[in-house]
């Protein structure tokens, strides 16, 4: 049993059986190459249970685990060093931390950070920026930024290069790359007031749900049968899960998530999501951070797993997740 973080709603249950747990032990180990001798350094302590699973070894580096942003550039590499690990997973939280103390690592440090070939990063957006700086620090490693959810751990994935590239395209929203191995993703188009009412389809550049399929997808929610009808409404034929999310799908096959399907806006020129235009704001100089939100009933007042925080009068912001 796996919790979602409840920052968009209340906390649900999602049953996982041993069979699906398998599979996503193997998704992982077929698509990020993990064998007995690979080696995990964790900076997110429920992902070291992901290392006794794999069959290889799992090390959680030196800090409090109930706050990322205390492990440092220093910790990673003596965990890199004691463990001699291939494959790093930080979130974005810990990231911050570890590029800023950067400065006090010594050659040592930076021989064993050398070692590492795979970085990957997930829980939260990340920059390109910030997934390079922290890519700087482990020069020979592969930077992944994979997209899941509580319900389905890995859909797609995105290396530090494939987000560089699609930075080019003029699509709208965070691209997350394409399905990995045994997943599937498909789109259910927004009507005009925003819910999702389209068939499901690879038809690139509609803006819809995010819905996925993958051998690795949870077995129910946890005594909450409506969910479990919404969450599979109107899909085809198979165990399909609608994640909440939208986005679309380019001509390359490659996801963008746009935003939560309850922050959708409702426009005179029809649904519009909130990330492209909080991306256009924030593409001004003096702005840092930025949310877009209606105002009256549709309101945000919880987090997309990919926008930024938002806040209506009065009320106070919701709090971090993927």
């Amino acid at each position: 049993m796996l919790f979602t973080s409840g920052s968009t709603g209340p906390a649900k249950g999602v049953v996982y059986s041993h069979a699906r747990l398998s599979a996503l032990r193997d998704t992982l180990a077929e698509h990020f190459d993990v064998g007995p001798d690979t080696g995990l350094v964790t900076g997110f302590a429920p992902f070291a249970l992901l290392g006794p699973a794999l069959g290889t070894r799992s090390v959680t580096p030196r800090m409090d685990v109930s706050s990322p942003r205390t492990l440092t550039a220093r910790a990673v590499a003596d965990a890199v060093r004691a463990s001699d690990a291939r494959i790093v997973f930080l979130s974005p939280a810990a990231i911050l931390n570890v590029v800023a103390t950067a400065g006090a690592l010594d050659d040592a440090d930076r021989d064993a950070l050398v070692r590492v070939r795979t970085f990957l990063s997930t829980g939260a957006p990340i920059s390109a920026e910030l997934l390079g700086s922290a890519a700087d620090l482990m020069p020979a490693a592969t930077a992944h930024t994979p997209y899941g959810m509580t319900e389905c751990l890995l859909v797609t994935d995105v290396t530090l290069d494939g987000i560089r590239d699609a930075a080019a395209a003029p699509d709208a929203g965070v691209c997350v790359g394409r399905p990995v191995p045994g997943a599937e993703v498909l789109v259910s188009a927004l009507d005009d007031d925003g819910v999702a009412t389209g068939a499901p389809s690879a038809t690139p550049g509609v803006l819809g749900e995010v819905v996925v399929r993958a051998g690795h997808l949870k077995e129910r929610y946890d005594r909450l049968w409506l969910t479990d009808q919404a969450a599979e409404r109107d899909t085809p034929p198979g165990r399909w899960h609608r994640t909440g999310d939208v986005g679309h799908l380019d001509a390359h096959g490659r996801l963008w998530i746009e935003g939560r399907l309850g922050h959708v806006l409702r426009t005179a020129d029809g649904p519009l999501a909130p990330v492209s235009p909080e991306q256009h704001v924030e593409r001004v100089a003096q702005v840092r951070r930025a949310a877009v939100v209606a105002s009256g009933p549709r309101a945000c007042s919880r987090r997309s797993r990919w926008s930024r925080p938002c806040r209506t009068p009065g009320a106070p912001g919701s709090r971090p997740r993927r």
